[in-house]
């Protein structure tokens, strides 16, 4: 049986308690705490709830139903803490909202990428199901999310994250202080490449594969802020705002017409 939790019972690492989530269903999931607000401010009355640790939440309202923002940090880890604490607290779809570097030349600087799977280079997933298991998105999520893009007339990639811890040598980025990598990653990139994926982040893979152990349902939207093809450079603030904008122009059209909520 599920161990929900009691109406006024706050949880420990979120803060939060089912009182204060008035029901919410769905959560977007930022990864960074300084964009909750702003994504909050997309929707109807939003309001600051908590901030503790990396998990800062917003509740705003969409068609009169509550709509939960809540920050994850960087990394599996902290998602998947997150999942587990929103779930005992009632909330059953869980959507990451991230920025992301793309590794194909045809995703360009401010597109939008939606990840229907992910390559799980991650340690958290491990402690949910057996790396065999795929690292894949509930399909009515994410398949409303693209026809969202579509209506919105955002520039839109579908497919397959490649999700790291690390940010650097997992990612195989050089840049780093030393700019060692493990022998058995030098390569990787252009093996994803080959292999068709799109992106590189550090939390869907955690997110898919704990959401889908609990019998929940993910997906992910991420505006791209890199363009690895030809640069390791993240993109200027425009550009960062830009990719945003349309993410932001995806949600509105999701929101609108979706079942989520």
């Amino acid at each position: 049986m599920p161990n929900y939790a009691q109406e006024d019972e706050v949880l420990y690492h979120t803060g939060l308690s089912r009182r204060m989530l008035e029901n919410a269903r769905c959560v977007l999931l930022p990864g960074d705490p300084g964009r909750v607000e702003s994504i909050a401010g997309v929707f109807v009355r939003p309001r600051f709830l908590t901030a503790r640790r990396e998990y800062t939440s917003w509740l705003a309202y969409c068609r009169n139903k509550p709509l939960l923002v809540c920050s994850t940090g960087m990394g599996g880890p902290s998602v998947t803490i997150c999942v587990e604490e929103l779930a005992r607290l009632g909330v059953k779809n869980f959507i990451r909202v991230g920025t992301s570097g793309s590794i194909q030349q045809r995703v360009k600087l401010g597109d939008v990428v939606i990840n229907n799977a992910a390559v799980r280079l991650d340690g958290a997933s491990g402690h949910y199901a057996p790396y065999e298991f795929p690292a894949a998105a509930d399909f009515e999520l994410t398949g409303a999310l693209v026809k969202s893009a579509r209506r919105a007339a955002v520039p839109c990639h579908v497919g397959i994250a490649v999700s790291s811890d690390t940010f650097w040598p997992g990612q195989e980025r050089y840049d780093s202080f030393t700019g060692y990598v493990l022998p058995s990653l030098r390569g990787s990139l252009a093996v994803w490449r080959q292999l068709g994926a799109l992106n590189c982040e550090m939390e869907t893979a955690a997110l898919f594969v704990s959401v889908q152990a609990l019998g929940l349902s993910a997906a992910c939207i991420c505006g791209i802020v890199a363009a690895r093809a030809d640069s390791e450079a993240v993109a200027g603030r425009d550009v960062y705002e830009l990719a945003l904008r349309r993410v932001y122009a995806v949600l509105r059209e999701f929101f609108a017409d979706t079942e989520a909520l």
